[in-house]
């Protein structure tokens, strides 16, 4: 994909409210609503990316199952039932996907992606054996330290350390600070990391089993939160499937330097699928 047919795309950028919680919609394409829209331009294909949340609450929202339910919501209210789907999961992301497919399998969906799938033994990974004390045992100590240190902290300085921040990564024109400092987000975010080391532990084989055909697994070989081990495991099990070895050493966080090469790769694997539509 060239650079002037990147330029010609949309993104769109809304805030809806989605079982309870305010929720950030990036739109890319020529696109708004999908239920309303019935002219010839109207997209036949949704890809919903699912990143590392019916018009009822959902309980529990910020946890491991309310954000499962969330993007069940979304689906549910904003896009049409006959609506073909293109799933992209990355890391608990992928977690969500397989759960999503489980929950309601008649989802329209051609082909899910599951990018450095973090889908079982989180705690045993090496990261997991890192964060499981601080996100399980010590989490209300974070909580403490991180309002203590955070609430009375001026919006200027926050906005000053981030910046700094993703200075330090080369980052500073593609991402704006928004709200990672403030205290709600930080201790939403280790409430679901905590879930996350206690709940996610055997690979739900059923599921995989059931979707194989649609699936496509891309495992990374420097991932300290799905090891290679994790790769080699099921891939044993599930020969036949679509899964896939990282050859370019790219890292969990793929979208700090990695985003284009990531693209690039579901693009061409996509090209089969898009083709028989």
């Amino acid at each position: 994909m060239d650079s002037e047919l990147k330029e010609e795309i949309p993104v769109h950028e809304e805030f809806i409210l989605c079982g309870g919680a305010e929720t950030q919609v990036l739109k890319c394409g020529p696109w708004t609503d999908l239920f309303h829209d019935q002219s010839v331009k109207r997209p036949k294909l949704l890809i919903f990316i699912i990143p590392d949340s019916n018009a009822q609450e959902i309980k529990d929202i910020y946890g491991l199952n309310g954000q499962i339910e969330h993007k069940l919501a979304f689906l549910r209210t904003h896009v049409p039932k006959d609506m073909k789907l293109v799933l992209i999961g990355h890391s608990i992301g992928s977690y969500f996907t397989l759960q999503m497919l489980k929950r309601i399998p008649e989802l329209p969906v051609i082909r899910a992606f599951l990018l450095f799938p973090t889908i079982e033994r989180m705690s045993e990974s090496p990261n997991g054996r890192i964060a499981t004390p601080l996100l399980c045992w010590f989490r209300y100590v974070l909580y403490v330290t991180g309002y203590l240190l955070l609430k009375p902290c001026p919006e200027t300085i926050k906005s000053l350390l981030i910046r700094r921040g993703l200075q330090v990564m080369n980052l500073e024109n593609e991402f704006s600070p928004l709200n990672i400092l403030e205290p709600f987000c930080l201790a939403n975010a280790a409430y679901l990391g905590g879930q996350e080391m206690m709940e996610v532990v055997k690979r739900d084989d059923e599921t995989i089993k059931e979707h194989l055909c649609k699936l496509t697994f891309y495992y990374g070989t420097i991932d300290p939160w799905c090891p290679k081990e994790y790769y080699e495991d099921i891939k044993k099990d599930f020969p036949e499937g679509d899964i896939r070895l990282c050859e370019k050493n790219i890292p969990h966080a793929f979208i700090i330097h990695f985003n284009q090469e990531m693209a690039d790769m579901i693009a061409d694997s996509l090209k089969d699928d898009l083709s028989k539509m």
